[in-house]
């Protein structure tokens, strides 16, 4: 499937006359797949984890944001696939628009790939998408090491898992989302956000 097709649904809910949201003129990034985590007050408050993979950002609605406790397994809900240069996207989507609200940019980093790292694995990041099971390192500014993504069901289900490996990274007593909420790409909360773009 080609990276247009693939941002088919994403396009389709979207009116970029309107939206300030990039319409998917970047390709890849560059060597190092990157990954990007935005606070999105919508309907509801939620967190959405996107990692490049193929040529788009794959992506999971996380209602209650990464944890980096491994003992607490956070809902991940698959959304459609993204563009690319949604990675840097921060700003306000207008009343009426799909996803209304505010979006920031709460982490972002780059990422590997750690099945592909094992051997008698070695599977890639699409074979593993499609197995329901990626594991990854993330290197970003506010999460870092091994988090597992674990399908919960058949292939049709947009329901995962969201696991913070048990790993020299990991932290039982930090709450990053509810002790770091700003932007580390502005500075800014979402309440910043709102007053300087509406």
């Amino acid at each position: 499937m080609g990276r247009r097709d693939r941002l088919a649904s994403y396009r389709g809910n979207r009116d970029f006359r309107k939206s300030p949201e990039p319409s998917g003129d970047v390709t890849a990034s560059g060597d190092e797949p990157r990954f990007v985590v935005q606070k999105h007050a919508a309907t509801a408050l939620h967190y959405d984890l996107r990692l490049e993979i193929d040529g788009v950002l794959v992506s999971w609605s996380v209602p209650k944001g990464p944890s980096t406790d491994p003992r607490e397994r956070r809902l991940a809900l698959r959304t459609e696939d993204h563009p690319i240069d949604y990675v840097e996207f921060e700003g306000v989507i207008p009343e009426g628009e799909y996803g209304a609200g505010p979006v920031l940019v709460w982490d972002r980093g780059s990422f590997r790939n750690l099945r592909d790292e094992r051997e008698g694995d070695r599977a890639s990041l699409g074979t593993s998408l499609e197995e329901g099971k990626l594991e990854v390192w993330l290197e970003g500014e506010k999460l870092s090491g091994g988090y597992a993504l674990i399908r919960t069901g058949e292939p049709e289900t947009k329901r995962w898992l969201l696991v913070k490996m048990d790993d020299e990274r990991a932290d039982a007593r930090r709450n990053p989302t509810r002790t770091e909420p700003a932007s580390v790409l502005s500075g800014r909360t979402l309440e910043e956000i709102v007053e300087t773009e509406s």
